[in-house]
């Protein structure tokens, strides 16, 4: 399939979702327990002179990206877009051949990324592309996504979006939420394609950050990516980059592994109502099941804390009607 044909289909797929919406909320989801909080929710905050009324202004809903919105198995999407640069560049880094990292990459081991963190694999494409401009990074991303499939579902990565948590920001906006993405993977790599995908403005999306530096090209004014990291936004490092960009603390927050817990955490820490939602991968059949041991979204601690806390957790098998657009 070509590009075009993939962005279309996104679009048509956000189109359908708004229509849905204005017929019947959350149509994708089948009616229980974890559709049935979301409504109430949003109802109660946006009912004028109840109790748990909430201006629009302060309605932010925040969104981790990787597993929550679009698949995340059998590695991360960015890091697969990753290997392919790695390997494009290495012939000029032979260093690299003694870096974990980078070994991991190339065979792909889930658990030895797991162990290294995302800091060491985001610092090697620093590396890999410092020097580019960041037009240049964004083409490149573009380019990639052109004919980038999924090694098991071969379908296009921007394919690959969960069809319900696009009914469900397609919802909260109808409700005057303003939604964000806020995710460890790189801002840059998530940009060209979110808005495309699920309605969310580059703008709007909070992501780890490579350095970039303004310089002059051919007597042109330039922003070119650094050799370095500026910012991981995972684990503890997202609600500080919530912190950071929009100096507001969500009352909606959704994740589905231990890597988003401290932005529900900071968000449950509000006063006044708050929603805190997991999505649990227990669908083996139409996508994956993972959850305690898994090297890639691993949802352990989180899941504790949402049993504690009273959170939803959304199971994909019982609670989706679809997991993806393409599905009958």
């Amino acid at each position: 399939m070509k590009a075009p044909g993939r962005w279309l289909t996104g679009l048509v797929v956000l189109a359908i979702a708004c229509a849905a919406t204005a017929a019947e909320p959350l149509s994708s989801w089948n009616d229980g327990a974890a559709k049935q909080g979301i409504v109430t929710f949003v109802n109660a905050v946006t009912q004028k002179g109840g109790k748990d009324f909430v201006p629009e202004a302060e309605r932010i809903a925040v969104f981790d990206n990787d597993g929550t919105l679009w698949s995340e198995q059998p590695i991360y999407v960015q890091f697969a877009f990753m290997f392919d640069q790695l390997r494009a560049a290495a012939p000029k880094h032979p260093e690299w051949q003694s870096n974990p990292a980078f070994k991991a990459l190339v065979a792909q081991d889930k658990k030895a990324l797991a162990e290294i963190g995302q800091k060491p694999v985001l610092e090697l494409l620093a590396t890999a592309n410092s020097g580019m401009t960041v037009g240049e990074y964004d083409q490149s991303i573009r380019n990639w996504l052109k004919s980038a499939r999924h090694p098991q579902l071969k379908r296009g990565y921007t394919e690959l979006v969960y069809l319900p948590m696009q009914e469900l920001l397609t919802y909260l906006r109808a409700n005057g939420f303003k939604t964000f993405i806020v995710s460890g993977g790189s801002v840059e790599f998530m940009r060209p394609w979110a808005e495309q995908a699920y309605g969310i403005p580059p703008e709007q999306v909070i992501g780890s950050q490579q350095d970039v530096k303004f310089e002059m090209r051919d007597g042109k004014p330039v922003l070119t990516r650094a050799p370095k990291i500026a910012f991981v936004d995972d684990g503890p490092g997202k609600p500080v980059g919530i912190y950071r960009q929009l100096g507001r603390r969500p009352i909606a927050a959704f994740g589905n592994s231990d890597g988003d817990l401290q932005m529900l955490q900071v968000t449950a820490a509000g006063v006044g109502r708050r929603l805190l939602l997991l999505v649990h991968h227990d669908d083996a059949e139409r996508e994956f099941a993972y959850d305690r041991q898994s090297h890639v979204g691993k949802l352990d601690k989180a899941w504790d804390e949402a049993k504690a806390g009273n959170w939803i957790v959304v199971s994909m098998k019982s609670d989706w009607k679809k997991v993806f657009a393409f599905q009958k």
